[in-house]
């Protein structure tokens, strides 16, 4: 090796050492990173902070109640039928199904039952909510992770299935349809034919949005192995609805408890996904959307003739007690606890919302995880904002 070879070499070992030197003094503490409450990443205004370790993060912890709107003591206010205009706007995506569990809270403290058709209809309507909730974030998922086109899909036929809730209730939104012991009206003329024809377009629009999204090797690669949570911690948790049953858990309230709704008068099927990652827990999504579809055709094609109120007072006053009831919702288990002094509204309500206790596990599941992965595992979870921030 000449002296010049020789020179070059050594000038090279000194400059990759003292870049080595320059890199252990740059070297930093980890970053707090906070994605939200005010930010397009963020599933409405939930604050999450982060501390990364370059791109992973170390630790991780929710921060709600940026809306908070105090649903729990605006109940105490009101009478007991208008209650259901307030829980309408919690899981404002479902709302429908948020009135179920708190009109047979009431229905339960006063020993009434609502008559046969009315427990097909509102079963029919719960599972209508369902559809349109769930296919709206089988569309909102690909946007999470950059592919637009599918969310087009959803709202193009998640908007047929409002449209049959609004010939119901008058709203599309919030409808304040049920009443204590029945309904408030009847279905309309034209209905059931209607609705099968959008039970099969929504069919279709699983199948479309699986070949779309969940065959694309970008969709498998964000979201398989992403975001693991094993049956036991999902318990722990108080994980509920599709984020316990992607855990492998085959746990279903439609199913395991007995209420007066019309679930047991059809057959249908519980799905649930051994694998507990971000991938298994929108397939289960996707098939409780066909079985959703599948259900309400039953339901049409079983519809019992009859009354759809049943013997009420005019002005109700509830009897003294308590009562708890939860339904399985689209996100999952909704419950209330009613406690009633014998007036015209409730003394104390108590709301478990299926959002509140899902994210719970965030802390958990993020630990680890790199930057790109926390807004694909949120999304996952599926949680509406109303929902936690009672």
């Amino acid at each position: 090796m000449t002296d010049l070879a020789e020179r070059q070499k050594l000038s090279y070992i000194a400059a990759q050492a003292a870049d080595a030197r320059l890199n252990v003094e740059l070297e930093t503490e980890g970053m707090t990173l906070n994605i939200g409450p005010q930010h397009p990443a963020t599933h409405g205004t939930l604050r999450i902070i982060v501390r990364l370790d370059g791109e992973q993060v170390v630790w991780a912890e929710p921060s709600a109640g940026y809306m908070h709107r105090g649903y729990e003591k605006l109940t105490e206010v009101r009478t007991f039928p208008q209650i259901t205009t307030l829980v309408n706007r919690i899981d404002w995506l479902g709302s429908f199904a948020n009135e179920v569990p708190f009109i047979l809270a009431a229905e339960k403290l006063m020993e009434i039952e609502a008559p046969p058709r009315t427990q097909h209809i509102r079963t029919i309507l719960f599972e209508l909510s369902r559809i349109a909730n769930v296919s709206l974030f089988l569309g909102d998922l690909g946007v999470q992770l950059g592919a637009v086109t599918p969310v087009f899909y959803a709202f193009r036929d998640r908007e047929y299935v409002l449209n049959l809730i609004e010939s119901v209730t008058g709203g599309r939104f919030h409808p304040n349809f049920d009443r204590i012991g029945g309904l408030l009206d009847d279905l309309p003329a034209g209905f059931i034919t209607e609705c099968k024809q959008v039970m099969k377009r929504l069919r279709a629009f699983c199948d479309e949005i699986e070949d779309l999204l969940f065959g694309n090797e970008i969709f498998q690669a964000r979201l398989r192995g992403i975001g693991v949570i094993p049956a036991d911690v999902a318990k722990q948790y108080g994980l509920s609805g599709a984020n316990l049953r992607a855990s492998g858990v085959d746990f279903d309230l439609r199913r395991d408890q007995v209420l007066p709704l019309a679930y047991d008068k059809v057959d249908w099927k519980v799905w649930t996904h051994p694998d507990g990652d971000s991938w298994a827990r929108c397939w289960v999504r996707l098939q409780e959307t066909r079985e959703a579809t599948k259900i309400v055709d039953q339901l049409l094609d079983t519809l019992p003739a009859g009354p759809i109120m049943a013997k009420v007072p005019r002005i109700i006053k509830v009897p003294e007690g308590e009562a708890w009831v939860s339904t399985e919702n689209p996100l999952g288990e909704m419950g209330y606890y009613v406690v009633s002094k014998g007036d015209l509204g409730p003394f104390r309500v108590k709301i478990r919302s299926a959002s509140f206790n899902n994210i719970s596990v965030v802390p958990w599941v993020l630990r680890g995880v790199y930057v790109p992965d926390v807004i694909s595992i949120l999304a996952s979870l599926y949680f509406i904002l109303g929902d936690i921030d009672r």
